[in-house]
């Protein structure tokens, strides 16, 4: 099996489930009308979700990796708001944010996202299953509901009553979305923050993902992240995962310095880590990818995603 393909199996179907009372995700309360959906490292839900209500309408951030738990959120948005769900903001493109659009799509709602990712949607998804997917994968990724609004650099949403702030800030992909909810003091962030897991980094440029990082250290600072995986977390946690990166390109950095290369510089820089972050969530699936992704990248090797022109 290919890694890319083994990617989705480990991530989505492999991992020990977050809740034994419900194998999908858990709401949290994180703020008055805000709520995070945490989905467990081994649910069917992929990744995690969330939703804001105002006064007049809702907005969800992200839809799972299917169309089963997207319809178990939108079930639970029900049992707190019978509002119509009036958006839908996707943070980035990958699979486990945007797999349940359909459904939400179906119940009204628009669907927001950054530019880059009506281009990538239904084309660089497809990576995931390996070289060669197969046609049902293929007819799952080519049938993926595209945002019907895409922006460039900001915009904001009304609720009614309620301001919802929505931003592009790269770095675990070239199209990443950071929604901002200001009087609630809460930030989804996407998959630019995984509270104390180790990301994927396969489209990572992680130069411009650590200036990201530094500006929502500098500008949220009492603020509620929910993250991509993991529980949601605070500035100091953001801190942390800023923190591996850094660790991560240094070391790197370090054992090219040192003209070391391919297994040698890998096993040389997991040894390096592995003390500080080696008990972090994903580290044995993702440790060695993260290495030789960031090897590329530093380099001038790695292949990523180009923007449409």
């Amino acid at each position: 099996m290919k890694t890319t393909a083994r990617f989705l199996l480990l991530l989505f179907t492999c991992l020990p489930a977050f809740s034994a009372d419900n194998p999908d995700f858990t709401v949290k309360k994180i703020g008055d009308g805000v709520y995070a959906a945490i989905s467990g490292d081994g649910s069917k839900a992929g990744s995690n979700a969330g939703f804001i209500v105002g006064s007049g309408s809702v907005a969800v951030v992200d839809t799972f990796l299917s169309a089963a738990p997207a319809k178990e959120l939108l079930a639970e948005i029900r049992k707190v708001t019978s509002l119509p769900v009036r958006y839908v903001i996707n943070t980035h493109y990958h699979l486990d944010h945007t797999g349940g659009n359909a459904v939400f799509a179906e119940a009204g709602a628009k669907i927001i996202a950054h530019r880059n990712v009506r281009g990538w949607l239904r084309t660089e998804n497809l990576k995931f299953f390996g070289a060669t997917p197969r046609p049902e994968d293929k007819a799952r990724v080519e049938s993926l509901v595209l945002p019907d609004v895409v922006y460039t650099d900001s915009l904001e949403l009304d609720l009614g009553g309620r301001m919802v702030q929505v931003r592009y800030m790269p770095g675990h992909t070239g199209g990443d979305s950071v929604v901002l909810v200001p009087d609630a003091k809460a930030v989804f962030s996407g998959d630019l923050f995984w509270q104390h897991h180790l990301p994927n980094l396969i489209d990572a440029s992680t130069g411009p993902w650590l200036e990201t990082l530094d500006k929502l250290i500098a500008g949220e600072a009492s603020a509620t992240f929910v993250s991509g995986h993991g529980d949601t977390g605070t500035v100091a946690d953001v801190r942390d995962f800023r923190g591996y990166l850094a660790d991560l390109r240094q070391a790197v950095a370090k054992a090219q310095s040192e003209g070391k290369s391919g297994q040698e510089l890998t096993d040389g820089v997991m040894a390096s880590l592995k003390e500080k972050y080696g008990k972090w969530g994903f580290f044995d699936h993702f440790i060695k990818r993260n290495i030789e992704q960031t090897a590329a990248e530093l380099k001038g090797t790695k292949k990523i995603p180009i923007p449409a022109r």
